[in-house]
């Protein structure tokens, strides 16, 4: 660990609403570094979050400054949040929706740093209802990122105080082999709860059975048939196969 890094760590636990350049704790040193769409290299502190300089200010990083400490960066490219060092949040909002396609090319480059664990948080609302399956299966499907979907901004800060902290508890912890519902594996549930009908418990036996949201998509009928029943199974296969209306 180097003196930089813990004079800046130094500085935010002296304050923990103080806000400083996320550049600061990349592993290199930031005067080589060059504008990418997803930083590589960040290092997040634990117990803080790493928040794109346009969230500054708002309700969501207010929200956030009462659960975790908050640093802001001007150069994360397309990632909204880093939770921690190895997760990158892009957050689609009901205006992204309504106003167009252009937030997937956002998602595509999100997706090509393989070094990340994706996750997409979207608003969904009563005016993005249908446009939301279409932009599930696009994340999901095709670009295979983790996709959570929320009602308002709260929601979101709550969602992402929560990955801090579950982040933080599984790296703190050395003698923990396992974990016993590991992070993500509760974000990829509540992303299949999203279909009609399909509770948590016959979510939990697809993942478990099919092991990807990715695998899901690909059985067939009847494959889906013996791990959650018949009803189940076509409400499954359709929402995957079936096009959006």
């Amino acid at each position: 660990m180097n003196s930089q890094y813990m004079s800046m760590k130094m500085a935010v636990n002296s304050n923990p609403h103080h806000k400083i350049d996320a550049c600061s704790f990349s592993k290199n040193d930031s005067s080589q570094m060059t504008q990418t769409p997803v930083k590589k290299d960040i290092l997040v502190p634990h117990g803080h979050i790493i928040i794109s300089y346009k969230w500054r200010g708002t309700e969501l990083a207010k929200a956030l400054e009462k659960g975790v400490k908050v640093i802001i960066s001007e150069q994360l490219g397309v990632v909204d949040f880093h939770p921690s060092s190895d997760v990158a949040v892009a957050y689609v909002s009901e205006v992204d929706i309504i106003a167009g396609t252009s937030f997937r090319r956002k998602l595509v480059k999100m997706r090509q740093a393989d070094c990340m664990r994706g996750v997409v948080i979207v608003e969904k609302t009563p005016y993005t209802t249908q446009q939301f399956y279409s932009l599930q299966k696009f994340t999901v499907l095709e670009l295979g990122l983790t996709l959570i979907p929320i009602a308002n901004s709260s929601e979101a800060g709550q969602l992402l105080i929560q990955m801090v902290h579950a982040e933080n508890r599984e790296s703190c912890n050395p003698f923990r082999l396992k974990r016993q519902i590991p992070p993500m594996e509760v974000l990829l549930v509540r992303t299949l709860t999203c279909i009609p009908s399909l509770g948590d418990v016959k979510a939990r036996a697809l993942l478990q059975k099919f092991h990807s949201l990715q695998k899901v998509g690909q059985a067939s009928e009847q494959e889906l048939e013996i791990v959650v029943g018949k009803g189940s199974a076509q409400k499954v296969y359709d929402f995957f196969h079936k096009a959006s209306t």
